[in-house]
């Protein structure tokens, strides 16, 4: 069973399970997908990389979708780290979906440029050639978008992309998601796009399961629009939907 409600402008989807949620959100997306593609002859895609995609990315697999006319980016990686490891975002999604279907145009950050500064403008040169149709986001367990942490969150950021220090909380999430043993082995800085560039995007959707991330959706859904929970600007966007299961929605207030 499905509930929907709206928080300010945000549409928000409530699912029972972690599963149903990556169903219903891989279902709509794919129907909007499939509708730009009738009126424009390419679609560009910004993919958010972490487990709680998991679920979405294998139903969206399923759908008849004309790959070849999309082309894809990703929101943020970790400098310096190897762009095969598995922990590496780039690494994360060619592996659940960027191997598995033919692509127009798959767009890497590269954790090991020598200039990070270079790196940045690069690839926000390439958002400006290929202006996103569609974000896929994640939030954080401190309400980050992207690595937009609240200590480095700005709503009016006149950056693209940029480079960033992680929060504590951020660098103990991704051992709280299981992709790194020990904080030891997380890398302390990221690429990321930064806010503004994400909210410029005509459509994004949020999918955001697990209890993990209770407190960050009540900040995003019912606290007040700052950048201590950087999400909660999504309420201001003119069409975004938050997919959720039941632990993930279960403090907001309905």
């Amino acid at each position: 069973m499905v509930t929907r409600l709206t928080k300010g402008r945000l549409k928000v989807t409530i699912s029972e399970t972690r599963a149903e949620l990556g169903e219903v959100a891989a279902r709509e997306v794919a129907a909007y997908i499939r509708s730009l593609l009738e009126t424009k002859s390419e679609v560009n895609i910004i993919f958010a990389s972490a487990p709680s995609q998991n679920e979405f990315l294998q139903n969206l697999l399923s759908y008849d979708i004309d790959w070849p006319r999309v082309n894809a980016f990703h929101m943020d990686e970790y400098i310096g780290i190897d762009p095969c490891a598995p922990q590496a975002f780039g690494q994360f999604l060619r592996d659940r979906i960027f191997s598995k279907k033919n692509f127009k145009s798959v767009n890497y950050i590269d954790p090991k440029a020598a200039d990070p500064a270079a790196e940045c403008e690069r690839y926000a040169s390439l958002l400006r050639q290929m202006p996103a149709d569609i974000v896929f986001l994640g939030i954080g367990e401190n309400g980050h978008l992207a690595f937009n942490d609240p200590h480095v969150a700005f709503f009016d950021d006149p950056l693209t992309v940029k480079t960033v220090d992680l929060a504590p909380t951020c660098i103990r999430q991704q051992i709280n998601d299981g992709c790194f043993k020990t904080l030891e082995e997380v890398p302390t800085h990221a690429y990321t796009i930064t806010i503004p560039e994400l909210l410029f995007v005509k459509k994004l959707y949020a999918i955001v399961p697990t209890i993990a991330k209770a407190n960050a959706i009540k900040g995003t859904c019912d606290g007040p629009i700052v950048t201590a929970c950087p999400a909660s600007i999504l309420r201001t966007h003119r069409d975004c939907t938050l997919y959720v299961d039941r632990d993930s929605a279960s403090l907001i207030s309905k």
